[in-house]
């Protein structure tokens, strides 16, 4: 434990920022058409809270790779405040969603969003106390730019807004696109990167970011699959839960 790492306390505050935006800020903006159903009025916080964390993250993670080059080039070694405390941030989130949703969202689908916060939260904390693999967290965060439009779908469908409206289409388009981009090709990058860099990690940290990353790919198949499924399969089905339940993982 290093009392002078400023990760632990950014982990704090993020998590505390996150409470109080979802109980206090968003409670007070929550729109009247999920008033009505408590589960679904804490749907669209949890949600608003999670699209505010990937528009942070996503971007911040952006910005990092654009200031620092080097971290470009060397995922392991260079390390900057900013990606530092952006890596804690996302700590803190991932902390207080993990159990807000083991409190108020007990179901089996639940679970996998539980079992791939640990497992980010696993990674996270092992650039954050070793001060190393900046660069590789970073680019695990780049995900969050497609979290965003997943969050902003949620938030339409709780809207009850078209899926043939224009709005929606081209989230649809945005959403699919960076789906591709930034979770299956980066992550596809990144297992590649794992496996040709593996006698440059500690044994320990080798296997806990190919376990979680191995774990998070399964989950995106999963993810890809239901999303095809409700926005784009041919023959029209009655509507089913899977729309709100494409939470990003």
């Amino acid at each position: 434990f290093d009392p002078h790492n400023l990760g632990y306390i950014t982990v704090f505050i993020s998590s505390i920022l996150f409470y109080i935006n979802n109980y206090w800020v968003l409670k007070a903006h929550t729109p009247d058409y999920v008033k009505i159903h408590e589960k679904k009025e804490w749907k669209w916080r949890n949600t608003a809270n999670s699209l505010i964390h990937s528009f942070i993250t996503g971007c911040g993670a952006c910005l990092c790779f654009w200031w620092t080059p080097a971290m470009r080039e060397d995922l392991i070694e260079p390390n900057t405040m900013a990606s530092h405390l952006l890596i804690s941030f996302s700590i803190g989130y991932f902390i207080y969603d993990l159990i807000d949703m083991a409190v108020n969202d007990r179901k089996p689908k639940t679970y996998e969003l539980i079992v791939h916060h640990f497992m980010v939260i696993s990674c996270f904390t092992v650039s954050m106390t070793q001060h190393r693999y900046a660069g590789y967290t970073l680019m695990a965060l780049l995900v969050e730019v497609n979290s965003v439009f997943l969050h902003v779908r949620q938030l339409m469908l709780m809207g009850k807004i078209s899926k043939n409206g224009a709005v929606y289409r081209i989230n649809n388009s945005f959403n699919l696109g960076t789906f591709v981009v930034f979770r299956v090709l980066t992550l596809g990058w990144m297992t590649r990167w794992l496996l040709q860099h593996r006698s440059d990690l500690a044994t320990s940290h080798f296997y806990i970011a190919g376990v979680s990353l191995a774990v998070i790919m399964a989950m995106n198949t999963i993810l890809l699959q239901r999303l095809l499924n409700a926005d784009y399969r041919q023959c029209p089905k009655p509507p089913v839960n899977d729309d709100h339940n494409l939470k990003a993982r």
